[in-house]
């Protein structure tokens, strides 16, 4: 199905407006430690990298701190910001005469300086001599460089290096806690960005579950939803790899990878854990989605998923300035052990499994982590804040009090796995609290988990997702989505046109099918599968979808792009009018 969402134009005053953050609270910084406001802060952006010794280039994605001060997409820049007199300076590599042969033309400095709006462009190999032009202290100009953990990976940050550094002082204590920290608040241009990641990435978690069928393989899914954020949202990058998991794969938190990559068959009674994020100038989205791949809950799978929607919900609802994220995670683990008791998969008193940490027996992973520009954006644990043992909340990626323009995945999930089961049931401690004959029921299950992304307002919060939830829902979006069980899928009919008369919307002019180019209607039964630009250059199919479809949109370019060819229930269902009425003549039936 086409989409409704148009990729929004993005203002470079957005980095405008985070490097005056970033200003702001250096200058703040400098001025409680009694230090002078001179020095630039100084930035290496992303390196173009080679697939191992190959001359084969990875499709470059800019390093993120770089893109979060400047939005600059292309690799081998580096970035100052005067802390003096808040001047902007791009540093853009000088290319050879033949990138423009190969890679297009060459960018003069004043199509860069206009495209980022900086204050000044110059060279890369000038970064010496304009640094100590513009420098206003004495001595060596004095660098503030990008050197500190990220708390998610375990790795640090690597400071900008380039021919000449040895003629500065540099800093690289300061700028990362700073620039971390920054990041971790939204602005409005920033939040509309990812209500678009999250606007687009909605829309194709629908359509993957519209078209979704027993008996498909999981690559499938990520293609429909690949295919869709980049047809329609312009989203050429994903936020992370995607995870489509069935069945037993459900289980793994992190399937999708290299050694397991989402190439499973699914079988009917399987539940599928969709969590896939497009990313959209360089923003991103973090969105989970759970459900039967036969359009139907069992009374099981209603169960799981029940209790970790209930979860999900809970905290969203309790979510305002000032609630500790621990304390979230806490009610959504007591919520899910509290409905697998209803459900006889636990015994016992609910207050004595969460002193045990029995809840992260089923919720190993934390209940969500900031997204942004990254997708486990920075700030989740600031200098001085301890990282909890126990656990479940050890995996936490922050345990901070929310604040207002806090964005925060909300994603609790239920999952049987039996490397952390097995130890549990033969724990004295926490043995007691299971029922083996039910938790059996669940050994093939795999997993459920529902993920949100979610805007942290004055008030409360704000969920920036929008699919459906409910399994009421879901299983009506299945019902919408696929055909009777009886329709079976055939040969492609042959179209033959035949004259008929539509009026056209500039007029009383009509148009003749007999004229309709014949190779449109042989690609049809051929089975070939026209692109959107060759539908939507056939007039007879716009006319068709001008005159007759009050729904706009005509064919559903978006089936037809996937290779579905229609049946002779699609076309009455797409141009919502019998085929005889069109005086269409199917030659084959279908």
């Amino acid at each position: 199905m086409a989409s409704s969402l148009k990729p929004p134009e993005v203002p470079m005053e957005l980095h405008a407006v985070n490097r005056e953050k970033l200003l702001n609270s250096l200058r703040q910084n400098l001025t409680e430690t009694s230090r002078p406001l001179h020095g630039f802060v100084f930035l290496q952006g992303g390196e173009e990298q080679n697939r191992y010794c190959t001359d084969h280039t990875e499709l470059f994605r800019q390093e993120s701190y770089f893109a979060y001060l400047f939005g600059v997409r292309d690799p081998g820049f580096y970035g100052a910001i005067d802390i003096a007199t808040g001047k902007s300076i791009l540093f853009a590599p000088r290319l050879p005469p033949e990138y423009a042969v190969w890679l297009g033309k060459i960018k003069p400095l004043s199509i860069i300086q206009e495209t980022y709006k900086v204050s000044m462009v110059y060279y890369t190999d000038e970064i010496v001599g304009v640094l100590h032009d513009q420098y206003k202290g004495s001595g060596k100009p004095l660098l503030f460089l990008l050197h500190g953990l990220n708390t998610d990976s375990d790795r640090f940050s690597k400071p900008a290096d380039f021919e000449g550094v040895e003629k500065f002082k540099t800093e690289l204590n300061m700028l990362h806690p700073v620039l971390s920290e920054c990041r971790v608040l939204k602005s409005d241009l920033e939040l509309a960005l990812i209500q678009f990641a999250n606007d687009i990435s909605s829309e194709a978690h629908v359509e993957v579950m519209r078209n979704t069928k027993v008996g498909m393989k999981e690559y499938q899914l990520e293609s429909m939803f690949l295919h869709h954020t980049y047809m329609y949202g312009g989203c050429r990058h994903c936020s992370y790899t995607c995870i489509c998991a069935t069945g037993e794969n459900s289980a793994v938190l992190h399937y999708g990878h290299a050694a397991a990559p989402n190439e499973r068959t699914f079988e009917d009674g399987d539940m599928a854990l969709l969590d896939m994020g497009a990313e959209y100038n360089f923003y991103g989205s973090d969105i989970t989605c759970s459900f039967p791949v036969n359009g139907k809950f069992t009374n099981d799978q209603k169960l799981i998923y029940n209790a970790v929607l209930e979860a999900h919900n809970a905290v969203i609802n309790a979510m305002k300035p000032g609630v500790s994220w621990v304390d979230m995670h806490k009610l959504a683990e007591k919520i899910i052990l509290e409905a697998l008791k209803k459900g006889s998969a636990i015994i016992g008193n609910v207050e004595d499994m969460m002193v045990e940490r029995l809840g992260a027996v089923f919720m190993p992973h934390g209940l969500g982590h900031f997204l942004g520009i990254d997708t486990h954006d920075t700030g989740g644990y600031p200098k001085g804040a301890e990282r909890p043992k126990e656990p479940g909340l050890k995996s936490l990626r922050t345990s901070r009090e929310l604040c207002e323009g806090m964005v925060i995945t909300v994603e609790p999930g239920c999952y049987f796995i039996d490397a952390l089961l097995v130890p549990a049931m033969e724990n004295a401690k926490t043995s007691k609290f299971f029922n083996p004959k039910v938790i059996g029921r669940f050994k093939d299950f795999g997993g459920v988990r529902i993920e949100s992304d979610v805007l942290v307002t004055s008030s409360g919060s704000k969920n920036m997702t929008n699919v459906p939830r409910e399994t009421g829902e879901i299983e009506a979006r299945f019902l919408k989505g696929r055909r009777s069980d009886g329709e079976r899928r055939c040969s492609p009919p042959v179209l033959v046109p035949v004259p008929i008369q539509l009026p056209l919307d500039d007029g009383d002019k009509d148009i003749d099918l007999k004229d309709a180019r014949k190779s449109s209607f042989d690609a049809l039964s051929m089975g070939i599968v026209p692109s959107r630009r060759d539908l939507e250059s056939w007039p007879w199919l716009l006319a068709v979808s001008k005159t007759v479809n009050p729904y706009g949109g005509g064919f559903d370019f978006y089936s037809l792009s996937m290779g579905i060819v229609p049946s002779r229930r699609d076309l009455e269902q797409w141009l919502r009018l019998p085929i005889t009425s069109l005086n269409w003549v199917l030659r084959k039936a279908v």
